[in-house]
């Protein structure tokens, strides 16, 4: 899908479940209240991305860009995040229950308890 077609298809509130989103660049996008559940967003950049209350339950974001990205009250539960930039991402609120975060950057990340991370 083109980041159009994506971006289309969240305004329409149409699910993304499952969507084989690799690679694709959504710098900036606004995604928020997205249906993105298992998509695999490997590789992906979503750097400064409105990811607001975004389902990412299970998605694949490994490898990704999400360096300034706004996750509050995303759900990443179960979520790969391995070896992500997530550098001064927002995180507040965002349920991280079983997400991989193994090689993830977190700095200056603020975490969901509301802390900056070191």
């Amino acid at each position: 899908m083109t980041r159009d077609e994506i971006l289309e298809a969240v305004a329409r509130r149409e699910s993304l479940s499952g969507a084989d989103l690799h690679g694709v660049d959504l710098h900036e996008a606004n995604l928020s209240g997205a249906d993105l559940f298992r998509a695999n967003l490997s590789g992906a950049n979503l750097s400064g991305a409105n990811l607001s209350g975004v389902d990412l339950r299970q998605a694949d974001l490994s490898d990704d860009n999400l360096r300034w990205a706004d996750l509050r009250e995303a759900n990443l539960s179960g979520a790969n995040l391995g070896k992500a930039d997530l550098r001064w991402a927002k995180l507040g609120k965002a349920d991280l229950r079983g997400a991989n975060l193994s090689g993830a950057n977190l700095s200056g990340a603020i975490m969901p308890d509301g802390k900056q991370h070191n």
